[in-house]
């Protein structure tokens, strides 16, 4: 009996935000502005953000493709992996995740991290902290082609340097909260695989033409691309819509169902407490805030607010530092982070993840707008 119980509470609380939320959204705009708005919003951000969003992943995808097949990712997992040890305190091959994962997505370091060869350089602490490095640099090529696809090139590398510097803060805070927690995890994963066996990637076999070579890397990563592209499409049409209309306001002309429209509860929260943003992320206007609270759940969400932003001349190199630096750091840690860990077998560190990337994404933030600040006083 307490099972149909408990699901009849939680159906009925459910049912009772739903209304309230959309009661008070209704009596300040009127109901059927609400449910133009709604739709508007969301049918304006299929055609003219997400297929932007797709056009890029595809172009990414495809030049992504090329850069392994023809060896460019060995060739900077190589440059890279002097600089894991002393920087995130985990092996050389690493540097092959953050690369993974900067050209496709989150998830990309479970495959890798799954891998036996691979698993077989670390400890385990330091293999659960792969997940919060490999989230730090999250579709990474998107969001900085996106960024500077708004002429805005400085700002996009400052965000950069910023996510880097965010990724080895979440990483050796986990590492550190891991083994405070859990001293049994300073242990190998796999004891038979040595450190000193060399590169885990080995160069297929390449049997055909470098001309059909080309063109099948382009056509599979213009697929793969295209699937990225489709994934995105729920979290910028449901996670977006939803910010717009709790973030922005009325029209010139008032609510009429235009998109775009809503009532400003989320800027009105943050104006109580506007100093804080305005000193540590520089943001002038609270809109902007909008940004990094969407990068939580789907960064692909959050690129979908950057045309309402330019439209209202709200963005500006700052803003496309602090959001670069947040977008690729954060990456939509909070849908992906619980599913990775649970795959490698360790929900019991989810809340250290969490919280450790948490932290690290705030300061990618500040960290890119005080350097953004200095570069534009030279």
């Amino acid at each position: 009996m307490r099972k149909p119980r408990r699901t009849t509470v939680e159906a009925l609380v459910f049912l009772s935000v739903l209304v309230l939320v959309f009661v008070l959204l209704g009596v300040r705009m009127g109901g059927g502005n609400m449910i133009k708005t709604v739709m508007n919003t969301a049918h304006d951000l299929l055609l003219n953000t997400v297929f932007y969003l797709m056009g890029i992943t595809v172009l990414t995808g495809a030049l992504s493709k090329l850069m392994s097949e023809f060896g460019v990712v060995n060739l900077l997992e190589r440059f890279l992996r002097p600089m894991m040890k002393p920087l995130y305190n985990l092996p050389g091959v690493a540097a092959l995740g953050a690369v993974m994962t900067f050209l496709s997505d989150n998830p990309a370091i479970i495959a890798l991290s799954k891998d036996r060869n691979f698993a077989g350089y670390f400890k385990k602490y330091q293999l659960i902290s792969l997940t919060n490095f490999g989230t730090a640099f999250g579709m990474g090529f998107v969001v900085i082609v996106t960024m500077i696809g708004y002429g805005q090139v400085t700002g996009a590398l400052v965000g950069l340097f910023g996510a880097f510097c965010g990724s080895i803060i979440s990483t050796r805070i986990m590492q550190r909260s891991c083994l405070k927690a859990y001293p049994e995890l300073d242990s190998p994963v796999l004891k038979e695989v040595a450190e000193d066996e060399g590169p885990i990637t080995k160069e297929s076999e390449k049997k055909d033409s470098i001309f059909m070579r080309f063109l099948n890397a382009v056509l599979d990563g213009g697929k793969n691309g295209v699937e990225l592209g489709l994934q995105i499409i729920p979290g910028v049409l449901i996670i977006t819509t939803a910010v717009i209309m709790v973030t922005f306001g009325a029209g010139p002309s008032g609510y009429d169902g235009s998109a775009f429209q809503g009532v400003p509860v989320l800027t009105w929260l943050a104006d109580k407490i506007h100093w804080v943003f305005e000193w540590l992320f520089g943001f002038s206007d609270m809109r902007l805030i909008a940004f990094p609270m969407t990068a939580l759940g789907a960064v692909g969400a959050a690129l979908g607010l950057l045309p309402t932003f330019n439209g209202a001349g709200i963005l500006d190199g700052n803003a496309i530092a602090v959001f670069t630096a947040i977008g690729m750091c954060w990456s939509g840690f909070l849908s992906t982070h619980t599913a990775m860990l649970d795959s490698l077998g360790y929900r019991k560190v989810i809340s250290k993840a969490i919280g450790a990337h948490a932290v690290a994404g705030l300061c990618a933030g500040v960290i890119a707008h005080f350097l953004y600040l200095l570069i534009s006083l030279i």
